[in-house]
């Protein structure tokens, strides 16, 4: 069970800069409104709700034949890579030099730098690896290409075989890789209506949980309890909605537009990427929106915290809290002739990490700089599966405060046309005419 601890954002306990508790409640009406229309499906983009009812045997089916495989090569970019990094990294830290045969070494390629691939590419051999392609348009430029170079080399290696080694998670209908699919490569389907940055709980997230050997109906079974706690109709008891409220709230009354995702736990900084873009791209629109700040603590505490402590005044911190390690050191009876090392005798890693968090938001609220703490008991599918849902739910929850549609990037599209014309896609000869002409401009301010 996720819990909220809003208590530093409130004017009761940080003073002036925080929240009234009447100011919150005024905003009762228009947070169940926002609430109605995710019951209501108001946009297309809500289908993400559906998906923790989703049928999984498919995705089992294609990960039991993928875990034959030595190694796993997924090719993906922003949500359809964050989302299943975010799993490996949080679910199977340090996967890759695990002794306990975990299923096969991963590797996921987002970008298209190609001193990374050309790095990868020496870490695996081709002819013992599978490979997930996901878009859900079917036609990302980055993932495409990296599909069809490695679709090369696999058939060179391997010959007619190279197809079966391929799964292509897209649309269930259209595009590219959804006709590739019809010609007989494996593939899954991305739910109509699911958007990349939503799409963790589909496919796009479980078939990299079921190869490193994480059961998926596990992520999707915290989910559905994150669906009934962050749909529940009662206000106060909903930490969704009054989580979304604050932001709001402080972003609007009192200009703090940055929000800092900060957990105490280094298998949940990818967790702290995914939100990056989730928010980003869901708020930011129309000139309004709201700034995310991955980060991790106590890594950050030693780099950032002196800006938060100190800046500008545009920032609240959520601190995100795990109850259990699952795993700790105690600290030994040595060196107690040195005082900066001799209280620390007697104490536990995890002792001090916990400590360390409840500090920093303390000594936050005593400079009045709002910040909230969510609290998991552990890091493990369920809760993982919670976390994603619950996070998504806010997002569409703020989105609706700001007047925003969560669920489109119309700006994102415009970089993708002149990419298009500069790689010379028919139809976009107009784009690229456009670029050439912006490069002279650029060349008049060149040192």
């Amino acid at each position: 069970m996720l819990g909220l601890n809003y208590s530093f954002m409130m004017a009761e306990t940080i003073g002036q800069k925080g929240i009234t508790g009447r100011k919150l409640e005024s905003f009762r009406v228009k947070a169940l409104e926002a609430l109605e229309e995710i019951k209501r499906k108001r946009y297309p983009g809500l289908a993400f709700t559906e998906l923790p009812w989703q049928d999984v045997s498919s995705v089992k089916e294609a990960a039991k034949r993928l875990k034959e495989l030595d190694y796993f090569l997924l090719l993906g970019i922003g949500g359809s890579a964050l989302g299943p990094k975010c799993i490996l990294e949080s679910l199977s830290p340090f996967h890759n030099q695990r002794r306990d045969g975990k299923g096969p070494k991963v590797f996921i390629y987002e970008n298209v730098d190609p001193s990374t691939l050309r790095s990868i590419l020496a870490s695996l051999d081709i002819k013992k690896t599978g490979i997930n392609v996901i878009s859900k348009s079917g036609g990302t430029s980055e993932t495409v290409a990296s599909f069809m170079i490695l679709y090369e080399m696999l058939e060179k290696s391997i010959g007619r075989e190279a197809a079966g080694r391929f799964v292509l998670t897209t649309d269930p209908e259209k595009g590219d890789l959804r006709k590739l699919a019809s010609e007989g490569m494996s593939s899954l389907p991305i739910p109509p209506g699911v958007g990349g940055r939503y799409s963790v709980l589909s496919p796009v997230g479980l078939l990299t949980a079921e190869v490193i050997g994480v059961d998926s109906e596990e992520l999707l079974a915290g989910a559905k309890e994150a669906h009934e706690k962050c749909l529940a109709c009662n206000f106060w008891e909903n930490p969704a909605i009054v989580a979304a409220t604050l932001y709001y709230v402080m972003q609007r009354d009192e200009g703090r537009s940055i929000d800092v995702l900060l957990p105490y736990a280094d298998r949940l900084k990818s967790f702290s990427d995914w939100f990056c873009q989730l928010w980003s791209e869901s708020l930011g629109k129309q000139g309004k929106g709201l700034t995310p700040y991955p980060s991790v603590g106590t890594t950050d505490q030693h780099s950032q915290v002196q800006l938060w402590m100190e800046g500008p005044e545009d920032k609240v911190v959520t601190f995100l809290r795990v109850e259990d390690y699952e795993a700790d050191f105690a600290i030994p009876d040595v060196f107690g002739q040195y005082e900066g090392m001799s209280f620390l005798r007697g104490q536990t890693l995890a002792g001090l990490i916990k400590a360390e968090e409840e500090a920093t938001e303390l000594a936050l609220a005593k400079a009045g700089r709002p910040n909230m703490a969510i609290t998991i008991p552990k890091i493990d599918a369920y809760h993982l599966g919670h976390l994603f849902y619950f996070f998504e739910v806010v997002t569409v929850l703020t989105g609706h405060f700001l007047g925003v549609n969560p669920f489109d990037q119309p700006s994102v599209e415009e970089g993708k046309k002149l990419t298009f014309g500069l790689m010379g896609k028919k139809g976009f000869e107009d784009k690229k005419r456009e670029v050439v002409q912006a490069r002279d401009k650029k060349s008049q301010f060149t040192i």
